[in-house]
């Protein structure tokens, strides 16, 4: 199939891609990477009368430490310990070499792993209209967010933790999570002393779960404990590939081997 019919506009500077945002609103969508947005025109289910492509903006593809320009390409996105464990999963490598770290976190998609990632990591989000979100207070439910609709997503900084793991499962590599977890967490004395653990893909939006394990030994029995109390915290629906029951079973699954790795 073939996308309907838009008005495609290239910006050259940030100011020019929020003034068109500002003129059309709604009606406009910004193209980076396009891995998602591209099928979503291909299927009539996105129909926008302005194509915004922010690739020639500059000052978006730089990364400074750890705050991420939005148009870096994912593939690009290395040295951080927690998302070189979870960029192997996303997608392709095909599909990495062209999508954006911020498209991604943009989309909001409930099973994508760098949104999860940055939950874990407490990460925040910097916007056109100069607001810093934190993260926790950025994604509202699938594919929903806070920005508005002349809002475009600037950058995002990656918190470094002490210790991090990442757990996914999937039909296939590559493909949608049934179930995913990522987790930051510091330990002192034997326990562990901060535990921010999160949850993708059995929940509406990437999800930090209280599993009560700060103060608890910083062992594999703690981990599964958690896992066992992460598949109470959490009521996904069943869908085509797996019963609620099942999904509530890989949850803890993919919660305990997240920690586990972590330590």
């Amino acid at each position: 199939m073939k996308p309907p019919p838009f008005r495609y506009e290239r910006p050259e500077t940030l100011d020019e891609a929020v003034a068109l945002f500002a003129e059309h609103g709604d009606e406009a969508k910004i193209l980076a990477g396009g891995q998602s947005l591209i099928p979503l025109l291909n299927f009539r289910l996105l129909r926008p009368s302005v194509l915004v492509d922010v690739n020639r903006i500059e000052s978006l593809a730089l990364r400074d430490g750890d705050t991420v320009g939005a148009t870096v390409r994912q593939r690009a996105f290395v040295g951080h310990p927690l998302v070189d464990l979870a960029l192997p999963y996303v997608g392709h490598y095909v599909t990495r070499n062209r999508g954006t770290v911020g498209g991604s976190v943009a989309h909001a998609d409930a099973s994508a792993e760098l949104p999860l990632c940055l939950v874990a990591l407490g990460g925040t989000i910097e916007t056109s209209h100069g607001r810093r979100i934190a993260v926790e207070d950025f994604f509202v439910a699938h594919f929903t967010t806070t920005l508005q609709p002349d809002e475009l997503l600037v950058s995002t900084t990656w918190p470094q933790a002490e210790s991090v793991g990442f757990s996914e499962h999937a039909l296939r590599h590559g493909d949608f999570a049934l179930a995913a977890c990522a987790c930051a967490v510091t330990v002192e004395n034997g326990a562990f002393a901060s535990a921010r653990v999160a949850v993708g893909a059995v929940v509406d939006r990437p999800s930090l779960l209280d599993l009560e394990i700060v103060g608890a030994p910083a062992t594999a029995e703690t981990a599964r404990e958690a896992g066992a109390r992460a598949a109470t915290l959490v009521d996904p629906p069943g869908n085509l590939h797996a019963s609620s029951a099942y999904l509530r079973h890989l949850t803890s699954v993919v919660v305990t081997r997240a920690l586990e790795a972590s330590l």
